[in-house]
């Protein structure tokens, strides 16, 4: 199995770490050329949403990434991932990829020092540790199923082939998601 990971901006490398360590074949998406691969999967990284849709665009990415998800390419986001694939973004900030029915908040757990780790249920997963770092929630799920909550606020859905998680699961020896996620594939 195969999976692409944008490395573009953010954590990338951990996430390859976590993919190889459960089976997975993995390869960096850093230009347009990379997408002519094949591939099982993607992973959308944590980072800084704004640039990575920045670069998305002017590397010219984006509309076929967002294709690609839309014809049921399966695809794993993480924080800033989870932004990525928002149709709505609280902040007024233009949808990127906009593949998935949920709105999200930036930064809705806080700066840098409202960073904190827990562990919660996941549906289809079990208890799970979860990390989170200047982290998003989502504030509306629309066509999206509810896979997870931290004080009724949602930090994982899903949407046919789409997880979308506000945490970090690549900082945390779990595996299990990246399993989930691999099954999926």
């Amino acid at each position: 199995m195969v999976i692409a990971v944008l490395a573009l901006q953010g954590d990338f490398a951990e996430h390859e770490k976590k993919l190889i360590e459960c089976g997975a074949e993995c390869f960096e998406i850093r230009q347009l050329k990379d997408l002519e691969r094949d591939f099982d999967g993607l992973v959308l990284p944590g980072g800084e949403s704004t640039v990575i849709g920045k670069l998305l665009r002017e590397l010219d990415l984006l509309e076929t990434l967002k294709a690609k998800i839309n014809n049921g390419l399966p695809v794993l986001a993480t924080c800033a991932g989870m932004i990525l694939l928002a149709k709505s973004i609280d902040s007024g900030e233009t949808p990127h990829l906009a593949t998935m029915d949920i709105a999200v908040k930036r930064n809705a757990f806080g700066r840098q020092l409202g960073s904190f780790h827990t562990a919660a249920e996941m549906k289809n997963i079990g208890n799970v540790p979860m990390t989170f770092i200047r982290a998003p929630y989502i504030t509306e799920c629309h066509g999206a199923e509810i896979l997870a909550d931290i004080d009724g606020k949602i930090v994982a859905a899903q949407q046919g082939n789409q997880i979308a998680l506000a945490f970090h699961p690549e900082l945390d020896e779990c595996n299990r998601i990246y399993e989930y996620f691999l099954r999926i594939c």
